[in-house]
Protein backbone atom coordinates (compact mmCIF):
# COMPACT_ATOMS: atom_id res chain seq x y z
CA UNK A 1 0.00 0.00 0.00
CA UNK A 2 1.28 3.44 -0.87
CA UNK A 3 1.55 5.95 1.94
CA UNK A 4 3.48 9.02 2.97
CA UNK A 5 4.41 10.71 6.23
CA UNK A 6 4.97 14.05 4.48
CA UNK A 7 2.06 14.09 2.06
CA UNK A 8 -1.40 12.65 1.59
CA UNK A 9 -1.32 10.97 -1.83
CA UNK A 10 -4.56 10.86 -3.78
CA UNK A 11 -5.50 12.71 -6.96
CA UNK A 12 -3.36 15.81 -6.62
CA UNK A 13 -4.42 18.40 -9.19
CA UNK A 14 -2.11 21.17 -8.05
CA UNK A 15 0.61 21.55 -5.45
CA UNK A 16 3.40 23.85 -4.41
CA UNK A 17 6.63 22.86 -2.67
CA UNK A 18 9.14 25.14 -0.99
CA UNK A 19 12.72 23.95 -0.56
CA UNK A 20 15.26 26.13 1.29
CA UNK A 21 18.86 26.92 0.60
CA UNK A 22 21.52 26.08 3.14
CA UNK A 23 24.68 27.48 4.61
CA UNK A 24 27.45 25.52 6.30
CA UNK A 25 28.38 26.74 9.76
CA UNK A 26 31.08 24.14 10.48
CA UNK A 27 32.59 21.23 8.60
CA UNK A 28 33.29 22.43 5.06
CA UNK A 29 35.36 19.83 3.17
CA UNK A 30 34.56 17.24 5.84
CA UNK A 31 31.48 15.37 4.65
CA UNK A 32 33.21 13.67 1.71
CA UNK A 33 35.64 12.22 4.29
CA UNK A 34 32.77 10.81 6.35
CA UNK A 35 33.32 13.48 9.02
CA UNK A 36 30.51 15.50 10.62
CA UNK A 37 29.19 18.92 9.70
CA UNK A 38 26.93 21.52 11.27
CA UNK A 39 24.75 23.28 8.71
CA UNK A 40 21.44 25.07 8.61
CA UNK A 41 18.63 25.60 6.18
CA UNK A 42 18.06 29.29 5.40
CA UNK A 43 14.95 31.17 4.34
CA UNK A 44 15.84 31.59 0.67
CA UNK A 45 13.80 29.15 -1.38
CA UNK A 46 13.25 27.18 -4.54
CA UNK A 47 9.52 27.04 -5.24
CA UNK A 48 8.09 24.22 -7.33
CA UNK A 49 4.57 24.72 -8.63
CA UNK A 50 2.88 21.79 -10.39
CA UNK A 51 -0.54 21.62 -12.07
CA UNK A 52 -2.06 18.53 -13.66
CA UNK A 53 -2.16 18.99 -17.45
CA UNK A 54 -4.24 15.98 -18.54
CA UNK A 55 -1.42 14.67 -20.70
CA UNK A 56 1.20 11.94 -20.40
CA UNK A 57 4.03 14.45 -20.11
CA UNK A 58 5.90 16.18 -17.33
CA UNK A 59 6.51 19.64 -18.80
CA UNK A 60 9.20 21.36 -16.72
CA UNK A 61 9.96 25.06 -16.95
CA UNK A 62 12.98 26.50 -15.10
CA UNK A 63 12.96 30.19 -16.03
CA UNK A 64 15.87 31.17 -13.76
CA UNK A 65 18.28 29.19 -15.95
CA UNK A 66 16.34 29.29 -19.22
CA UNK A 67 15.55 25.56 -19.33
CA UNK A 68 12.35 23.97 -20.59
CA UNK A 69 12.11 20.21 -20.97
CA UNK A 70 9.54 17.47 -21.48
CA UNK A 71 9.54 14.00 -19.96
CA UNK A 72 7.29 11.59 -21.88
CA UNK A 73 5.74 9.22 -19.35
CA UNK A 74 5.32 6.53 -22.04
CA UNK A 75 9.09 6.37 -22.67
CA UNK A 76 10.90 4.08 -20.17
CA UNK A 77 14.05 5.47 -18.58
CA UNK A 78 17.09 3.55 -19.80
CA UNK A 79 20.18 5.77 -19.76
CA UNK A 80 20.42 8.80 -17.50
CA UNK A 81 22.84 11.44 -18.79
CA UNK A 82 25.49 12.43 -16.28
CA UNK A 83 24.33 15.41 -14.29
CA UNK A 84 20.62 14.92 -15.04
CA UNK A 85 19.54 14.86 -11.41
CA UNK A 86 15.82 15.08 -12.17
CA UNK A 87 15.87 11.97 -14.32
CA UNK A 88 18.15 10.23 -11.82
CA UNK A 89 15.58 10.89 -9.09
CA UNK A 90 12.84 9.27 -11.18
CA UNK A 91 15.06 6.21 -11.70
CA UNK A 92 15.93 5.98 -7.99
CA UNK A 93 12.29 6.24 -6.91
CA UNK A 94 11.06 3.50 -9.28
CA UNK A 95 11.87 0.60 -6.89
CA UNK A 96 9.87 2.38 -4.18
CA UNK A 97 6.74 2.32 -6.33
CA UNK A 98 6.87 5.99 -7.28
CA UNK A 99 5.98 5.87 -10.98
CA UNK A 100 4.40 8.89 -12.65
CA UNK A 101 1.06 8.02 -14.24
CA UNK A 102 -0.25 11.46 -15.17
CA UNK A 103 1.25 14.63 -16.55
CA UNK A 104 1.95 17.96 -14.87
CA UNK A 105 3.10 21.39 -15.92
CA UNK A 106 5.91 22.13 -13.46
CA UNK A 107 7.57 25.49 -12.86
CA UNK A 108 10.71 25.62 -10.70
CA UNK A 109 12.14 29.00 -9.69
CA UNK A 110 13.40 30.79 -6.63
CA UNK A 111 15.55 33.39 -4.91
CA UNK A 112 18.51 31.17 -3.96
CA UNK A 113 21.55 32.54 -5.78
CA UNK A 114 22.81 30.17 -8.47
CA UNK A 115 26.35 28.80 -8.16
CA UNK A 116 26.94 30.84 -5.02
CA UNK A 117 27.48 28.16 -2.39
CA UNK A 118 23.97 28.18 -0.94
CA UNK A 119 22.87 24.92 -2.60
CA UNK A 120 20.35 26.05 -5.18
CA UNK A 121 20.84 22.83 -7.16
CA UNK A 122 20.25 20.61 -4.12
CA UNK A 123 17.15 22.62 -3.23
CA UNK A 124 15.81 21.89 -6.73
CA UNK A 125 16.44 18.15 -6.37
CA UNK A 126 14.82 18.03 -2.91
CA UNK A 127 11.77 19.95 -4.17
CA UNK A 128 11.50 17.65 -7.21
CA UNK A 129 11.52 14.49 -5.06
CA UNK A 130 8.98 16.02 -2.66
CA UNK A 131 6.74 16.72 -5.67
CA UNK A 132 7.13 13.25 -7.20
CA UNK A 133 6.21 11.38 -4.03
CA UNK A 134 3.45 13.84 -3.14
CA UNK A 135 1.89 13.46 -6.59
CA UNK A 136 2.51 9.76 -7.27
CA UNK A 137 3.09 8.16 -3.86
CA UNK A 138 5.64 5.58 -2.79
CA UNK A 139 5.73 2.24 -1.00
CA UNK A 140 6.38 2.74 2.67
CA UNK A 141 6.71 5.88 4.78
CA UNK A 142 8.05 9.03 3.14
CA UNK A 143 10.07 10.67 5.89
CA UNK A 144 12.42 13.64 5.94
CA UNK A 145 15.29 11.16 6.16
CA UNK A 146 14.07 9.31 3.05
CA UNK A 147 13.70 12.63 1.21
CA UNK A 148 17.25 13.66 2.15
CA UNK A 149 18.81 10.31 1.30
CA UNK A 150 17.17 9.94 -2.10
CA UNK A 151 18.15 13.52 -2.98
CA UNK A 152 21.76 12.68 -2.09
CA UNK A 153 21.60 9.55 -4.22
CA UNK A 154 20.17 11.46 -7.18
CA UNK A 155 22.60 14.38 -7.03
CA UNK A 156 25.81 12.73 -5.86
CA UNK A 157 25.92 8.95 -5.64
CA UNK A 158 24.06 8.04 -8.84
CA UNK A 159 26.88 9.24 -11.09
CA UNK A 160 29.72 9.17 -8.57
CA UNK A 161 30.14 12.91 -8.06
CA UNK A 162 32.62 13.93 -5.29
CA UNK A 163 30.25 15.75 -2.92
CA UNK A 164 28.97 14.65 0.47
CA UNK A 165 25.58 14.51 2.20
CA UNK A 166 25.47 17.93 3.85
CA UNK A 167 23.44 19.82 1.25
CA UNK A 168 20.59 17.38 0.78
CA UNK A 169 20.23 16.47 4.46
CA UNK A 170 20.35 20.04 5.78
CA UNK A 171 17.68 21.07 3.23
CA UNK A 172 15.51 17.98 3.72
CA UNK A 173 15.72 17.89 7.51
CA UNK A 174 15.62 21.65 8.04
CA UNK A 175 16.58 23.79 11.03
CA UNK A 176 20.20 23.59 12.22
CA UNK A 177 21.56 20.09 12.02
CA UNK A 178 24.62 18.22 13.22
CA UNK A 179 25.15 15.47 10.67
CA UNK A 180 27.51 12.54 10.86
CA UNK A 181 28.09 11.75 7.22
CA UNK A 182 29.38 8.17 7.21
CA UNK A 183 27.69 5.12 5.73
CA UNK A 184 24.97 5.26 8.39
CA UNK A 185 24.24 8.96 8.86
CA UNK A 186 23.29 10.15 12.33
CA UNK A 187 21.76 13.56 12.80
CA UNK A 188 20.82 15.82 15.67
CA UNK A 189 18.45 18.70 14.91
CA UNK A 190 18.51 21.99 16.81
CA UNK A 191 15.12 23.67 16.43
CA UNK A 192 16.22 27.08 17.58
CA UNK A 193 17.01 30.47 16.13
CA UNK A 194 20.50 31.72 15.32
CA UNK A 195 20.07 35.50 15.42
CA UNK A 196 22.33 37.78 13.42
CA UNK A 197 22.99 35.38 10.55
CA UNK A 198 24.04 36.97 7.24
CA UNK A 199 24.92 35.49 3.86
CA UNK A 200 27.11 37.48 1.49
CA UNK A 201 27.66 36.51 -2.15
CA UNK A 202 30.99 37.20 -3.81
CA UNK A 203 29.54 37.09 -7.31
CA UNK A 204 32.39 34.77 -8.33
CA UNK A 205 31.05 31.35 -9.40
CA UNK A 206 32.32 28.57 -7.16
CA UNK A 207 34.27 25.69 -8.72
CA UNK A 208 32.32 22.88 -7.10
CA UNK A 209 33.24 19.67 -8.88
CA UNK A 210 36.87 20.54 -9.62
CA UNK A 211 37.70 21.83 -6.14
CA UNK A 212 35.88 19.02 -4.33
CA UNK A 213 37.48 16.36 -6.51
CA UNK A 214 40.96 17.83 -6.08
CA UNK A 215 40.82 18.26 -2.30
CA UNK A 216 38.98 14.99 -1.68
CA UNK A 217 41.60 13.06 -3.62
CA UNK A 218 44.50 14.62 -1.71
CA UNK A 219 42.85 14.24 1.70
CA UNK A 220 42.09 10.58 1.04
CA UNK A 221 45.65 10.00 -0.16
CA UNK A 222 46.95 11.44 3.11
CA UNK A 223 44.56 9.36 5.20
CA UNK A 224 45.43 6.17 3.30
CA UNK A 225 49.15 6.79 3.83
CA UNK A 226 48.53 6.78 7.58
CA UNK A 227 46.44 3.62 7.28
CA UNK A 228 49.36 1.89 5.61
CA UNK A 229 51.40 2.52 8.76
CA UNK A 230 48.72 2.34 11.47
CA UNK A 231 46.36 -0.62 11.45
CA UNK A 232 42.74 0.29 12.09
CA UNK A 233 43.36 4.02 11.72
CA UNK A 234 40.25 6.17 11.37
CA UNK A 235 40.49 9.90 10.78
CA UNK A 236 37.52 10.64 13.07
CA UNK A 237 39.41 9.16 16.03
CA UNK A 238 42.57 11.25 15.59
CA UNK A 239 42.67 14.02 18.18
CA UNK A 240 44.22 17.42 17.56
CA UNK A 241 46.76 16.83 20.33
CA UNK A 242 47.92 13.61 18.61
CA UNK A 243 48.40 15.12 15.17
CA UNK A 244 52.16 15.61 15.52
CA UNK A 245 52.57 11.85 15.95
CA UNK A 246 50.92 11.10 12.60
CA UNK A 247 51.88 13.81 10.09
CA UNK A 248 55.27 12.24 9.43
CA UNK A 249 53.54 9.19 7.98
CA UNK A 250 52.60 11.25 4.91
CA UNK A 251 54.71 13.09 2.35
CA UNK A 252 55.31 16.82 2.73
CA UNK A 253 52.89 17.72 -0.07
CA UNK A 254 50.03 15.85 1.67
CA UNK A 255 50.61 16.85 5.29
CA UNK A 256 48.46 19.97 5.05
CA UNK A 257 45.41 17.92 4.01
CA UNK A 258 45.71 15.59 6.98
CA UNK A 259 46.17 18.57 9.28
CA UNK A 260 43.16 20.39 7.84
CA UNK A 261 40.91 17.34 8.25
CA UNK A 262 41.87 16.93 11.91
CA UNK A 263 41.71 20.64 12.76
CA UNK A 264 38.33 21.15 11.09
CA UNK A 265 36.93 18.05 12.79
CA UNK A 266 38.13 19.36 16.14
CA UNK A 267 36.48 22.75 15.50
CA UNK A 268 33.20 21.08 14.55
CA UNK A 269 33.21 18.98 17.73
CA UNK A 270 33.81 22.07 19.87
CA UNK A 271 31.00 23.87 18.04
CA UNK A 272 28.66 20.94 18.72
CA UNK A 273 29.26 21.41 22.44
CA UNK A 274 28.12 25.02 22.08
CA UNK A 275 24.96 24.17 20.15
CA UNK A 276 23.98 21.61 22.78
CA UNK A 277 24.03 24.21 25.55
CA UNK A 278 20.70 25.61 26.78
CA UNK A 279 21.71 29.14 25.73
CA UNK A 280 23.88 29.88 22.72
CA UNK A 281 27.12 31.77 23.33
CA UNK A 282 27.17 33.69 20.04
CA UNK A 283 30.59 35.15 20.77
CA UNK A 284 32.08 31.70 21.19
CA UNK A 285 30.36 30.39 18.05
CA UNK A 286 31.72 33.37 16.14
CA UNK A 287 35.26 32.65 17.37
CA UNK A 288 34.99 29.07 16.15
CA UNK A 289 33.74 30.27 12.75
CA UNK A 290 36.83 32.48 12.48
CA UNK A 291 39.08 29.58 13.44
CA UNK A 292 37.41 27.38 10.82
CA UNK A 293 37.86 30.04 8.14
CA UNK A 294 41.56 30.27 8.93
CA UNK A 295 42.00 26.55 8.25
CA UNK A 296 40.01 26.75 5.02
CA UNK A 297 42.08 29.72 3.89
CA UNK A 298 45.60 28.83 5.03
CA UNK A 299 45.54 25.03 4.77
CA UNK A 300 43.12 24.27 1.93
CA UNK A 301 43.63 27.52 0.02
CA UNK A 302 39.99 27.82 -1.05
CA UNK A 303 39.55 31.58 -0.60
CA UNK A 304 40.13 34.41 -3.05
CA UNK A 305 41.16 38.06 -2.46
CA UNK A 306 37.54 39.26 -2.64
CA UNK A 307 36.40 36.59 -0.18
CA UNK A 308 39.23 37.53 2.20
CA UNK A 309 38.32 41.21 1.93
CA UNK A 310 34.64 40.49 2.66
CA UNK A 311 35.54 38.48 5.76
CA UNK A 312 37.99 41.15 6.97
CA UNK A 313 35.53 44.02 6.49
CA UNK A 314 32.72 42.14 8.23
CA UNK A 315 34.91 41.51 11.27
CA UNK A 316 36.21 45.08 11.29
CA UNK A 317 32.61 46.30 11.26
CA UNK A 318 31.91 44.27 14.40
CA UNK A 319 30.81 40.83 13.22
CA UNK A 320 31.33 38.02 15.72
CA UNK A 321 32.49 35.55 13.08
CA UNK A 322 32.75 35.03 9.33
CA UNK A 323 33.83 32.19 7.09
CA UNK A 324 33.75 30.99 3.51
CA UNK A 325 31.09 28.40 2.70
CA UNK A 326 31.20 25.21 0.67
CA UNK A 327 33.64 24.16 -2.02
CA UNK A 328 35.20 27.61 -2.24
CA UNK A 329 37.29 29.66 -4.69
CA UNK A 330 34.17 31.72 -5.15
CA UNK A 331 30.64 31.45 -3.83
CA UNK A 332 29.54 32.97 -0.55
CA UNK A 333 30.46 33.59 3.05
CA UNK A 334 28.36 33.28 6.19
CA UNK A 335 28.60 35.94 8.88
CA UNK A 336 27.39 36.01 12.49
CA UNK A 337 26.53 39.47 13.80
CA UNK A 338 25.09 40.74 17.03
CA UNK A 339 21.33 41.01 16.75
CA UNK A 340 20.38 44.49 15.60
CA UNK A 341 23.75 45.14 13.94
CA UNK A 342 23.02 43.29 10.71
CA UNK A 343 22.57 46.41 8.58
CA UNK A 344 25.95 47.83 9.51
CA UNK A 345 27.65 44.54 8.67
CA UNK A 346 25.73 44.25 5.39
CA UNK A 347 26.78 47.79 4.42
CA UNK A 348 30.41 46.87 5.15
CA UNK A 349 30.13 43.73 3.04
CA UNK A 350 28.68 45.64 0.11
CA UNK A 351 31.43 48.23 0.49
CA UNK A 352 33.99 45.43 0.32
CA UNK A 353 32.70 44.39 -3.09
CA UNK A 354 30.09 41.74 -2.31
CA UNK A 355 27.58 41.19 -5.10
CA UNK A 356 24.82 40.89 -2.51
CA UNK A 357 24.46 40.50 1.24
CA UNK A 358 21.33 39.84 3.29
CA UNK A 359 20.14 38.68 6.68
CA UNK A 360 18.72 35.16 6.81
CA UNK A 361 16.79 33.11 9.32
CA UNK A 362 16.93 29.41 10.04
CA UNK A 363 14.31 27.59 7.95
CA UNK A 364 12.25 24.49 8.91
CA UNK A 365 13.13 22.63 5.70
CA UNK A 366 11.44 21.37 2.53
CA UNK A 367 7.68 21.27 2.72
CA UNK A 368 4.39 21.32 0.82
CA UNK A 369 2.77 24.74 1.11
CA UNK A 370 -0.25 24.09 -1.13
CA UNK A 371 -2.02 20.95 -2.29
CA UNK A 372 -5.45 20.46 -3.82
Amino acid sequence: MKNSNLSEVSTVEELMVKSPGRTCLFGDHQDYLGLPVIACAIDRHITLHARCNGKRVLSINMPDIGVHRHMDLDCPIHDVPKGDHLLAALKILEPYGCRPDKGYDVTISGNIAINAGTSSSSAVVVAWIQFLVSAFGCDGPFTKEFLSRTAYEAEVAFHGFPGGKMDQYSIGLGHMVYLETGDEPFHEIFERELPGLIVAESGIPKETTGVLGELKERALLAINKVREKVSGFHIAELQRCELANFVNYVSDDLKVYLEAAVLNHDITQRALIEFRKPALDLGRIGQLMNEHHTVLKEYLNITLPLIDRMVEKALTAGALGAKIVGSGRGGSIVVLAREGEEKRIIDALMGAGAKDAYAVKVDPGARIVQSK
